[in-house]
């Protein structure tokens, strides 16, 4: 091979290694996605016996913390529902429960990675019954966290008999 076809090769193989590595970088220089700023919706939790809350809440996608769950997201981007992050039902439910001093609890699921809602304020689903989660009037087709919600949407947490 002549000298000068390997200065070429040499150079061709710096060049290519150099643009590899500064991709990245310029890549990670990008501003960071934002955050959605807060909504308000109406929450409805309607138990076997009573209403358990029934206002407004302001919400955001934000990591939830349950008992048997664990803490995990719950922004709308689980299970790759959505390609941005925003509020969800089960968001919303944990913001309710801190705003009026009820507790939740949920199994994390990670194949769905969504909780499934099994308790609230000591009422259990079990065998029996379970929480369904509704937006404006329609059972969610996907889990609490997959779901997004916006600005005046009416969400309903109501434990429903089998």
């Amino acid at each position: 091979m002549s000298a000068a076809l390997l200065r070429r090769a040499a150079v061709l193989t710096a060049a290519l290694g150099l643009a590899l590595t500064a991709a990245p970088a310029a890549h990670s220089a990008e501003a960071p996605l934002a955050v959605k700023a807060p909504v308000t919706v109406t929450l409805t939790v309607t138990g076997p016996d009573s209403t358990v809350f029934d206002g407004t809440v302001s919400t955001t996608g934000h990591d939830v913390t349950t008992a048997s769950g664990g803490t995990h997201k719950c922004d709308g981007t689980n299970n790759g529902a959505n390609p941005s992050a925003g509020p969800t039902p089960t968001a919303a439910l944990d913001d309710a429960a801190a705003q009026a001093g009820f507790t939740w609890d949920g199994e994390w699921y990670a194949s769905f990675e969504d909780y499934f809602v099994s308790t609230v304020d000591g009422a259990t689903g079990g065998q029996d019954a379970y929480w369904n989660i509704a937006v404006n009037g329609t059972a969610t087709p996907v889990g609490g966290c997959q779901f997004r919600i916006e600005a005046g949407d009416e969400v309903a947490f109501t434990w429903t008999a089998l």
